[in-house]
């Protein structure tokens, strides 16, 4: 993780703070997902450094004020910010809509994190994003891999990046994270069976104090887990 606190430092040597160096630290700030209350602690620590820069008192009271009033408003604005969050549920093919159109609309991102696939509806919706160029990871159950059906294999010979645990117990998450900022989780496996008779569902969010923790779960895992042979 790159230390923030002194590209900050950088960009204020000259207290000039460009176009491109805000653009690139947005960037940054992004890949990086903090929490709330990280970036509270980033912004305390920029407020510091711009108050021991100033040498009058007056000034360092000011810019005191405009830091405790800056997070008034922003307090205010997170709270009565709205993000999209809908829910889909099964027996019917609500979920597997959803689950296709998260995969057609994702632009360059697709970590999925389930733990059996074996509807063809949703694995031929997973290699055509994987063919327009969306990188596309996957995470599944060692043990489902051999179900009657599952196409874990053949997407891995398509040229996805597929890796499964090494464990007796089972990885038994069913979510994707689209784009890193859209979350895909319920109880819905990626089977025709949940489409057709179980009582399922799904719930597809944007709030990124949902999605952040599913991301770093994803990128966990990953690191843990091997890729299937």
């Amino acid at each position: 993780m790159p230390n923030l606190e002194e590209l900050f430092r950088d960009t204020f040597s000259d207290a000039v703070f460009t176009r491109s160096e805000r653009q690139a630290l947005a960037k940054i700030l992004q890949e990086e997902s903090l929490s709330d209350q990280e970036l509270g602690v980033l912004r305390s620590k920029v407020f510091d450094m711009a108050t021991d820069a100033l040498s009058e008192a007056q000034d360092k009271r000011v810019l005191r004020w405009l830091y405790e009033a800056s997070k008034v408003i922003a307090r205010q604005y997170t709270s009565g910010e709205s993000y999209r969050t809908e829910a889909y549920f099964s027996p019917g093919d609500e979920c597997l809509h959803a689950i296709q159109r998260c995969l057609r609309q994702a632009a360059h991102a697709a970590d999925i994190c389930v733990f059996t696939i074996s509807d063809d509806r949703i694995s031929r919706e997973i290699t055509a994003a994987h063919r327009r160029g969306v990188r596309v990871r996957i995470i599944s159950d060692n043990d489902k891999q051999f179900d009657k059906g599952s196409d874990i294999e053949q997407l891995a010979a398509a040229g996805i990046p597929v890796r499964v645990d090494q464990t007796e117990n089972h990885m038994h998450h069913k979510f994707a994270v689209f784009d890193g900022r859209l979350l895909l989780s319920g109880s819905y496996n990626w089977t025709r069976s949940a489409a057709r008779y179980n009582e399922e569902n799904i719930l597809i969010t944007e709030d990124p104090e949902a999605v952040r923790p599913f991301q770093r779960e994803f990128d966990r895992l990953w690191e843990q887990m091997v890729d299937l042979k």
